[in-house]
């Protein structure tokens, strides 16, 4: 039994056309060249697909029963036409972090990542950790080393903390954060200043522009005083608040191309 997809691709669209003339039209081969495929695919299957006549070619039983197997090929060929097109494209790898770490990347990926490269980034910059296991994220920056044994951890670079304001003279203190969900730096604010507030708000960026404007003291990852021009250093290292950073994964996916790239990417952009 021999055939050709293009001729059941054709026989195809004869059925569906109803004859030779709309097919003709849909496809843009010729009725002669559409009657010539489907003699040589009756002869490869040796069954009889039409019965031809003065009003056109009909589908027999036979070929009725083909049409329905020729739509599944087709829609498998489809199906496959998809998966290749999006195994050429770069897979988007999610990968969440905190407000600052997420900015800091942001800056600074272009050293480490092109067009060309297997993976495209998608940033979810959430102070609240998003779930790995649930896969709400490829890739997480973490503060802590996960004692979960379905995640794979990667240490990175020490990160310490410290006090900033506009200058030396600012003597209150601006939190940020969910009060719900407070991060180390604001349960440390409210613990040893919290007689000091002089403002609040749930955003670290909107923070530090009050910061900026002198309404009080904040405080920030050191490395995080490039991101916000206008503020000075005003304490020594916060030692409590210091940890090192973790690069996160699943352990299911780690190993996956594109997952891997990113991997190594941020690794090499922060020191891992």
């Amino acid at each position: 039994m021999k055939m050709s997809w293009d001729d059941l691709a054709l026989f195809l669209a004869i059925a569906d056309a109803g004859g030779l003339g709309g097919a003709a039209r849909l496809t843009g081969v010729s009725q002669p060249t559409l009657s010539r495929h489907m003699a040589r695919l009756e002869a490869g299957l040796a069954k009889r697909l039409f019965h031809r006549g003065a009003r056109g070619y009909a589908l027999t039983a036979e070929g009725r029963a083909l049409v329905p197997q020729v739509r599944a090929l087709k829609r498998g060929a489809e199906g496959i036409e998809v998966w290749a097109q999006e195994r050429a494209a770069a897979r988007p790898v999610r990968f969440s972090a905190g407000t600052w770490s997420s900015l800091w990347i942001a800056g600074r990926i272009g050293r480490v990542w092109d067009v060309g490269a297997s993976w495209r980034p998608v940033f979810l910059s959430a102070d609240a950790k998003m779930d790995i296991a649930r896969r709400e994220v490829d890739v997480g920056l973490r503060n802590l080393q996960p004692d979960q044994p379905w995640l794979a951890a990667r240490p990175l670079r020490q990160i310490t903390y410290a006090a900033f304001a506009r200058d030396g003279d600012v003597r209150g203190w601006v939190v940020s954060g969910h009060p719900a969900r407070p991060t180390p730096s604001a349960r440390w604010t409210r613990s040893h200043h919290g007689n000091d507030i002089t403002a609040e708000a749930n955003d670290p960026r909107l923070a530090a522009q009050l910061a900026q404007q002198g309404l009080g003291r904040i405080v920030l990852p050191v490395f995080a005083a490039d991101l916000v021009p206008g503020l000075l250093r005003v304490s020594d290292d916060i030692d409590v608040l210091a940890h090192r950073e973790w690069l996160v994964s699943h352990q299911d996916t780690r190993n996956d191309p594109p997952v891997r790239a990113a991997l190594d990417a941020l690794a090499e952009l922060l020191g891992g």
